[in-house]
């Protein structure tokens, strides 16, 4: 299976809702052609994001198990994985501390 990785860029959070969207568009246009599509988010360059990042990893979650697929997230830092702990959306995504174990893990 191939694997798609995304990496977002640290200031993410400071995106407009138009522009996220775009984002997701272009973050799940690759996946339309996967029949089990598996979807990496490297966190690892984003110190810290809020209900605009959110949404668009549940939009992209919602996508992907759509069509059988698993979305993992990797490189979270302590405050991110404090977030997903708090809002409980780490029992939805396994969170990997690096990106090579998140591909690892999904198998790619």
């Amino acid at each position: 299976p191939i694997s798609v990785v995304v990496v977002p860029t640290g200031n993410i959070e400071g995106m407009s809702w138009d522009l996220i969207e775009q984002a997701a568009d272009m973050v799940m246009a690759p996946l339309a052609d996967q029949k089990v599509p598996l979807v990496v988010i490297d966190l690892s360059s984003v110190g810290y994001f809020g209900s605009v990042f959110l949404a668009l990893l549940l939009r992209c979650h919602k996508f992907v198990k759509s069509r059988g697929g698993e979305l993992v997230l990797a490189g979270a830092s302590p405050m991110a994985r404090e977030l997903l702990r708090i809002t409980a959306l780490d029992t939805l995504w396994a969170i990997y501390d690096d990106r090579d174990s998140a591909l690892e893990a999904v198998g790619a």
